[in-house]
């Protein structure tokens, strides 16, 4: 069943419709806030799975959390997974998919989401069925970003291709992931104010109200006078669902190597770091929940990174030039007189 929140005699209510019927309870709250939190918990108790099969829990997880990372999650879990119960996850069966996974060629990333998702919908149904995770280690973040010479040989690549051009443009300038940028429409593009709202926020992934850059705003203008839909990336009049192919062909014409839609978004924050911005305004532009993970990323790209504790291990009072052949001769020889 779908809630939503409403106002019912100065306090918040969940408000649903069942048996053709509607039907509302007090959430006996005047504070928004208070009262989203308490929808959350009534909604995850009246929709609480049948039983506590991984199957069964995963359907009522991606009820109630739809984002493309759980449905994908789930393709990839169900098969192996979607028989078991809750209680029946042990370090041996999480070993055991992870290294099915890993046969299969994914990465301990993408295994990590995976394994994330599963374990956020056992505790959300079945925190007490005594489920035990293990979770393989997060790789290291990866490096691959574009310099700005790079970054103009990718948009002249991309130049007889206008959706994939503006695609680029768009993603770099506002450092959003590809389906933001794809689900962008023009009435979320403010010129009056230049401004860009990605939109609603997908699962547990926020997304940000960005400033327009000037050339952005340039791009921008043009390509709403040519307008065919909505959607300010669109191809042909309808919406593009996925520039992978006319991308990796850019990238191929550009000479570039290991290069994908997502290293526009790692690009668009190193770039921010290295020009001195404040980790807190990267993160409110990554739509990132925790300023820590935009640090623990991105702060190593700051020109000033570390820049206090190495003034600490100064040594101006020793000499850094090495003594010449005659003073080390000298000081050999004083020290045989001595003896």
């Amino acid at each position: 069943m779908e809630f939503r929140l409403v106002m019912y005699r100065g306090k918040y209510a969940a408000e649903w419709r069942e048996g053709g019927q509607q039907h509302r309870r007090s959430l006996r709250t005047a504070d928004r806030g208070v009262a989203l939190q308490r929808l959350e918990a009534f909604s995850a108790e009246a929709n609480k799975p049948r039983d506590d099969r991984i199957k069964t829990l995963m359907e009522a997880y991606l009820k109630d959390k739809p984002s493309d990372t759980a449905k994908f999650s789930a393709q990839a879990l169900l098969p192996f997974w979607g028989s078991y119960t809750a209680g029946q996850i042990s370090t041996d069966l999480c070993r055991r998919y992870t290294e099915s996974r890993r046969k299969l060629g994914r990465g301990d990333g993408t295994i990590l989401r995976e394994m994330g998702v599963l374990k956020a919908a056992v505790r959300r149904y079945a925190s007490k069925a005594g489920a035990v995770f293990e979770m393989p280690s997060s790789p290291p973040p990866k490096d691959r970003y574009l310099t700005k010479a790079e970054f103009r040989k990718l948009v002249d690549a991309a130049s007889d291709t206008p959706h994939l051009r503006l695609f680029l443009l768009v993603a770099v300038a506002t450092a959003a992931r590809a389906g933001a940028v794809l689900d962008l429409t023009w009435d979320r593009v403010n010129f009056a104010r230049r401004q860009i709202n990605l939109g609603v926020s997908e699962g547990n992934k926020r997304r940000a109200i960005v400033p327009m850059t000037r050339g952005l705003e340039s791009a921008l203008r043009d390509a709403h006078k040519k307008r065919l839909s909505e959607y300010v990336v669109e191809f042909g009049g309808e919406k593009v669902g996925s520039v992978k192919k006319s991308f990796a062909k850019a990238v191929a014409r550009a000479g570039l190597d290991d290069v994908t839609p997502h290293v526009l978004r790692h690009t668009a924050a190193v770039w921010m770091a290295e020009a001195g911005t404040p980790m807190a305004e990267i993160a409110q532009y990554l739509g990132h929940s925790k300023e820590t993970v935009t640090f623990k990323i991105y702060a190593r790209f700051s020109p000033d990174y570390l820049r206090g504790a190495a003034s600490a291990l100064e040594w101006d009072e020793i000499s850094t030039v090495p003594p010449s052949s005659d003073e080390l001769e000298g000081q050999h020889e004083a020290g045989t007189d001595d003896d």
